[in-house]
């Protein structure tokens, strides 16, 4: 069993604090991701967590043992980095067994565990090709098998996909959980996007300014957001805000709007092109066509700026004016708090 387990970290660096009373618990198996914008502090619990910098206040324990005293040698992680950090004058077996060689493990079982490295992520025709002779994938898998031939207790991934381009990183998000649910492994993910997390994650932490505003799964948190910070952040196109009083002026959602509400979350693929009368009046101020589905940027009357998902046969023009109402059982509802309120009626 590989678990992980944070109980009240706290980190400072002289008198900045930038993490605030962490607690987190990582089950065997997990494949987790912390999420955030810049500075909330996701790399720096990883780093703590690799043994890489040491918490100022708090445990950290790994399968059930305090660790705050091991070194980063000893913890049994195995950490993937942003840069591949592979040696340009060595072949793809060699930096791949260097670690190993350090180790003072024997010819035999490196051969063996290389080879079976490079066979589960598809490198066997490369192994003695030089890190230049690779793609950008190509490189990322050779950093990952470095790390699996240590047969470690728990992987972790510093934003390891964000040297790659668009079309490549979609690839290597399948090969990453492809590659989880062979090794069955624990793996603790960081990434800055959103999109990641949410088509690679078990369980998602979001971070912002050092503290934990939500954990919970994909599914979890995209129907469920904490907050207004998790609702905007996670969903892409991110979730629409409206002042509760514009939303209650909609006769279609009256009802669904709570009285202690002072704003309305919704996202555009919950809007409803409706009748006159029946729901908010819409300026439309640009279009974007997606295929099966166009994307309406536009403006309600008192000036909120929302994104609209319509049917792709639709071609509304810019200046059009368009009623909208939305999905009464998909509304969010936050407090003057920004704290999500209990589920709105349908």
């Amino acid at each position: 069993m590989s678990t992980l387990e944070l109980r009240a970290i706290e980190k400072s660096f002289d008198q900045t604090h930038v993490i605030h009373g962490v607690d987190l618990h990582v089950a065997h198996g997990e494949f987790v991701v912390f999420v955030g914008p810049s500075g909330c502090g996701k790399s720096t619990l990883l780093r703590m967590i690799a043994g890489l910098d040491s918490p100022t206040r708090g445990d950290l324990l790994i399968d059930g043992e305090r660790v705050n005293d091991v070194g980063a040698a000893d913890r049994g992680c195995a950490m993937v980095f942003q840069s591949y950090a592979l040696y340009p004058h060595m072949s793809v077996y060699a930096n791949m067994a260097f670690g190993l060689e350090n180790a003072k493990v024997p010819p035999a079982e490196i051969a063996q565990k290389v080879q079976d490295a490079a066979a589960l992520l598809r490198l066997d025709a490369m192994l003695q090709r030089k890190p230049t002779q690779l793609s950008g994938g190509q490189r990322q898998r050779v950093a990952i098998g470095r790390a699996i031939v240590r047969n470690p207790k728990i992987f972790l991934f510093d934003e390891p996909l964000s040297n790659l381009d668009a079309e490549l990183r979609v690839s290597m998000r399948s090969e990453l959980r492809e590659l989880h649910q062979r090794l069955g492994a624990t793996m603790v993910y960081v990434t800055h996007d959103q999109v990641e997390a949410m088509t690679m994650a078990d369980k998602i932490v979001v971070l912002r300014a050092g503290r934990i505003e939500q954990v919970g799964t994909p599914q979890a948190l995209y129907e469920k957001p904490a907050n207004v910070f998790v609702a905007g952040f996670i969903g892409s196109p991110r979730m629409n805000f409206i002042p509760a009083a514009t939303a209650r002026t909609a006769a279609s959602l009256q009802a669904a709007v709570p009285a202690c509400a002072q704003q309305v979350g919704i996202r555009p693929e919950h809007f409803q092109v409706c009748e006159a009368g029946q729901g908010l009046v819409l300026r439309v101020l640009g279009t974007e066509y997606l295929g099966a589905q166009r994307l309406l940027q536009g403006q309600l009357v008192d000036g909120t700026r929302v994104e609209v998902l319509i049917d792709g046969e639709r071609s509304p023009h810019v200046g059009e004016t368009l009623h909208i109402t939305a999905r009464t059982d998909r509304l969010h509802a936050f407090d003057d708090n920004e704290q999500r309120l209990a589920q709105v009626k349908p």
